[in-house]
């Protein structure tokens, strides 16, 4: 039987974090304008409960603010409102994420005491010009310091990055991304940096000193890294920023690589890249097999891909194959 692993989501919108990094509006980021009561947790934990389906793995996940930073004892309320659905067996465990300069061996240890499993560090890149122009307060060895720590402590690591910052470039970003294998993270997120409203990232874009990826650039990169961490067993749990109605109707967001169905994009550009490079260049009426599980990738968003091989092809027809798995394909002329 298999298991689906869900989260239950708790945003803490800037909660605790005394630095204001230079693209972070989280209340706009995610939505969420005000912090969760104890008693509104319970009522955000009941609701996904009783939506989740059965055979399901679940977490209470702690997001948004950084949490290792609040006072201890509001750490403690918080986690402590989680308990009894530990005990229950209702939820697996706690994950929580946090900044990597707030991290030590006591708050690991409280943490473990109250069932957290998973911590998510905000690394968001591994270059310190990166980091010191996006005001991130940290330096790359203060990352690889709490990955060792977490890690030492058998907790699971995850180590978030975001594409696009100021200073970036797509080599700086293999960089990061190749730094995050080596600190040993189990998964990642890749967040391409949008400007968003009351940050200091839209001064400095109005000011013609910020500039920002383009979407096929975003898209690009975060297909390049996307395969880079599967190839070496990290977890990708996001690709893009959660949609939101005011990113949609571009209310909060200026400008930047937004687009609701972002991963759906990057996986299509690994398959589009693949079919480039390894199909043959004659034309005529060709099938292309793949992944049962792929199929809606491999043929594209909007079936872009399948679209642009018409074009070189001049017919084309993809299929599922049960028997293909990962990013193999098959094909056949006609």
């Amino acid at each position: 039987m298999i298991i689906k692993h869900s989260n239950i989501p708790i945003f803490l919108p800037e909660l605790a974090c005394p630095h204001r990094c230079v693209f972070c509006n989280q209340s706009r980021i995610s939505g969420q304008f005000s912090v969760p009561k104890p008693s509104e947790v319970i009522a955000i934990i009941e609701m996904h409960l009783h939506t989740i389906p059965a055979n399901t793995s679940i977490q209470i996940a702690f997001f948004g603010g950084s949490f290792t930073g609040l006072p201890v004892s509001m750490q403690k309320e918080y986690l402590s409102i989680v308990q009894p659905y530990l005990k229950s067996g209702s939820v697996t465990g706690i994950r929580i994420s946090t900044r990597p300069d707030y991290i030590t061996e006591e708050i690991l240890d409280m943490l473990i005491a109250y069932g957290v499993e998973e911590i998510e560090l905000g690394a968001q890149s591994f270059d310190n010009e990166v980091l010191l122009a996006s005001g991130r307060g940290h330096t790359n060895d203060d990352i690889l310091k709490a990955s060792k720590l977490i890690l030492s402590k058998n907790i699971r690591l995850g180590l978030q990055m975001m594409i696009g910052l100021p200073g970036d470039t797509f080599e700086k970003s293999i960089q990061t991304a190749r730094s995050i294998i080596a600190a040993g993270a189990h998964s990642t997120r890749i967040y391409p940096t949008l400007v968003i409203k009351d940050t200091h990232l839209a001064d400095l874009y109005s000011q013609g000193k910020y500039q920002v990826l383009s979407l096929e650039e975003a898209v690009r990169w975060s297909a390049y890294l996307f395969q880079l961490f599967e190839k070496n067993g990290v977890t990708v749990l996001r690709t893009g920023l959660h949609p939101n109605e005011d990113f949609n109707s571009k209310k909060s967001l200026i400008d930047g690589p937004y687009h609701p169905s972002f991963k759906e994009l990057v996986l299509s550009r690994i398959w589009f890249d693949i079919f480039e490079k390894s199909l043959p260049e004659e034309k005529g009426r060709l099938t292309i097999f793949v992944p049962e599980n792929q199929i809606n990738h491999a043929i594209g968003y909007h079936s872009e891909n399948r679209e642009k091989l018409k074009t070189r092809f001049g017919w084309i027809l993809i299929k599922a194959n049960k028997s293909l798995h990962n990013y193999d394909f098959r094909y056949s002329y006609h």
